[in-house]
């Protein structure tokens, strides 16, 4: 399997980076990760947040690949427990789905262009969270999705 993480913004704080870079070495044990992140777009400089929207949706865009299947974190997405998101990425395996891209948006959402290539969205639930804790979570339910697909216990 391989897992890209598309994400606008960049981590800034060791503390965020340090916590990324733990899952990305752990996920390499069940298959190739990559984090890609895209420049977030100042409105004030581009003209409105539908312009900065725009710019960075084409970085996103430019950032998958043809043949991948692409989740999109957004709060009114799918909400999942661990052991379904486990399930989902066992299903989209054995379907045939080897390259999955999770795209997390800039603070002010994602392209109507990003939102219609997605397949499906994902939520952690009707809270707000900052990007960069986004990330972080979204590579420890990958972590952990990994090891209930093989059965393997988790305890950190």
């Amino acid at each position: 399997m391989k897992y890209t993480v598309v994400a606008v913004g960049k981590l800034k704080e060791k503390f965020w980076a340090a916590a990324c870079a733990e899952y990305v070495k752990r996920l390499g044990a069940y298959g190739k990760v990559e984090v890609r992140e895209i420049a977030d777009i100042d409105p004030a400089r581009a003209g409105g947040v539908d312009a900065a929207r725009r710019r960075e949706g084409q970085g996103i865009l430019a950032a998958i690949g043809d043949r991948s299947h692409v989740i999109l974190l957004a709060i009114e997405g799918k909400e999942r427990s661990s052991e379904d998101f486990s399930r989902r990425l066992d299903e989209l395996a054995i379907g045939g789905k080897s390259d999955i891209v999770f795209v997390i948006g800039g603070s002010d959402g994602v392209s109507d262009e990003v939102r219609a290539l997605a397949n499906e969205t994902l939520s952690f639930g009707p809270i707000t969270l900052p990007h960069n804790l986004a990330r972080v979570v979204l590579l420890e339910q990958l972590y952990r999705a990994c090891k209930i697909s093989r059965g393997e216990p988790y305890h950190k």
